[in-house]
């Protein structure tokens, strides 16, 4: 491939773009929340349409030049960064932010890529609805990212992830043809459905521009409360019993490691806990329901019967929205601590329900054949993801521990992989999970994906280096 910032690419390129959608990358661009890797670039795009996204992928696929399409840059896997081979356009669609149209009525949202999901949330609240995917990155992470990873977040125990609350993409292919998919259809069975293959493919198979995004009404009343208890096999026990009391109304289900809590009060002493004393296990629920329904009172009828079954050995419930939302700061502030802390390997992962408490126990067993750590797992465990992270003793750091890295994640990947599990739950493969979806992937699935790769990029321009690995 060839390097972007070459002049006659450059020059050429520009001369079909407004003046000043080129420009040299900026350090923003070329970092990963996490820090540890730093992408290169030759080139920045910014382009403020779909057309002008067509023009930059068309002289990409000409130059065999690289592109890495960029949305709010908080992907935790490298899919928004590329450290080794030639420097790539990085084509960051941070200018293509508009709410092109609110559909109440339909409830139907249409919006470009870069607009971010709190400006679509807003939006969607302005007209009465909502639009139900919940992440803390919200205020940076966009559209077209959150579509490219399929995020998932605390809403898809109710809601689904990203890929079920759209309804219609806006994208340009490899070839830099424009596919007009922005449809506003609940039904449409006529072929191929190319909007689920390119939700997910982390920007690897096509550059997403614009989404119909589907909406909700919120519901009527809504509250939280936070129980403690005996461990994650109870957890699971009192869903099943919350969901049943509150007849569907259970919006998240949030397993709590009390480590993350301790981590809390030693990192963040402004974050408000529930508990004096944090307990080994808690769960964060929250509940929406319907008209004449009072959440508080439904919360209290979950902690009786998860009391009265030895479920439940504590709890707090909101008696505001603003301790609701003390509660909900009190979660997503877990991640941020646990950055401050320095974690030794962290891992994103699913298993099946019923083996959730089976994986804390066996990966606890495999990480302590390796060392003495602390382990932080908490996550959305109302749909099987956990967050596991595992941590340096006190008084050490994670650099100490640097050359045990590799062999943690394989341990806890192996125990996911026995249980049925995926070693990547929400965040998608990027670049640094390559290993591990060869690892662990069905061989008969990895060679249908490098064929629909090969048909839809034939070049190799598009995230060249992530998800698949880089044959050209």
């Amino acid at each position: 491939m060839l390097n972007p910032a070459d002049t006659l690419f450059r020059d050429d390129l520009a001369a079909h773009l407004p003046a000043g959608t080129l420009r040299d990358p900026e350090p923003r661009h070329l970092e990963e929340p996490r820090g540890r890797w730093r992408g290169a670039g030759g080139l920045l795009a910014l382009p403020r349409s779909t057309a002008e996204v067509a023009t930059i992928v068309r002289a990409a696929r000409a130059g065999r030049v690289g592109i890495v399409p960029l949305g709010g840059g908080t992907g935790l896997v490298g899919g928004q960064v590329m450290p080794e081979g030639p420097a790539p356009v990085i084509l960051s669609l941070e200018r293509m932010t508009a709410i092109r149209a609110v559909q109440a009525e339909e409830n139907v949202l249409l919006a470009e890529a870069g607009a971010t999901l709190a400006a679509v949330r807003a939006a969607a609240a302005a007209a009465g609805r909502r639009f139900p995917l919940s992440l803390a990155s919200e205020g940076s992470a966009t559209i077209g990212g959150c579509l490219a990873a399929n995020a998932g977040g605390s809403g898809v125990l109710r809601w689904g992830n990203a890929r079920d609350l759209c309804l219609g993409l806006e994208a340009v292919l490899a070839d830099g043809s424009v596919w007009h998919g922005l449809k506003r259809l609940r039904k449409d069975n006529s072929g191929y459905d190319l909007r689920h293959l390119l939700i997910g493919s982390e920007g690897t198979l096509a550059i997403i521009t614009a989404a119909s995004l589907r909406l909700v009404a919120p519901p009527a009343a809504e509250g939280a409360a936070v129980f403690a208890v005996p461990g994650p096999a109870a957890a699971l026990r009192l869903l099943a019993l919350a969901e049943a009391e509150a007849s569907g109304g259970v919006s998240a289900f949030e397993l709590i490691a009390g480590q993350g809590m301790r981590f809390l009060a030693e990192t963040m002493p402004e974050v408000r806990l529930p508990f004096a004393a944090p307990p080994d296990w808690a769960v964060l629920v929250d509940v929406g329901l319907p008209r004449g329904l009072d959440p508080a009172a439904a919360l209290e009828a979950i902690y009786a019967a998860g009391a009265a079954a030895g479920l439940v050995q504590d709890g707090v419930v909101a008696r505001s929205e603003a301790q609701r939302a003390a509660f909900w700061r009190m979660r997503e502030a877990i991640p941020e601590a646990n950055r401050r802390i320095g974690a030794v390997s962290n891992h994103d992962i699913s298993v099946p329900l019923g083996a959730v408490a089976e994986f804390i126990a066996r990966a606890a067993a495999a990480v302590a054949a390796i060392g003495d750590f602390r382990i932080n797992a908490f996550g959305h465990v109302g749909d099987g993801n956990l967050h596991y992270n595992v941590f340096p003793l006190p008084g050490r750091t994670r650099a100490d521990h640097e050359g045990q890295r590799e062999a943690i994640k394989r341990a806890v990947h192996d125990v996911v992989h026995a249980l049925g599990g995926s070693v990547s739950a929400e965040h998608g493969i990027g670049r640094w999970k390559i290993d591990d979806l060869e690892r662990y992937g069905d061989p008969v699935k990895l060679a249908a994906m490098r064929a629909i790769k090969s048909a839809l990029d034939p070049a190799g321009i598009l995230n060249p280096g992530a998800v698949l690995r880089a044959t050209q």
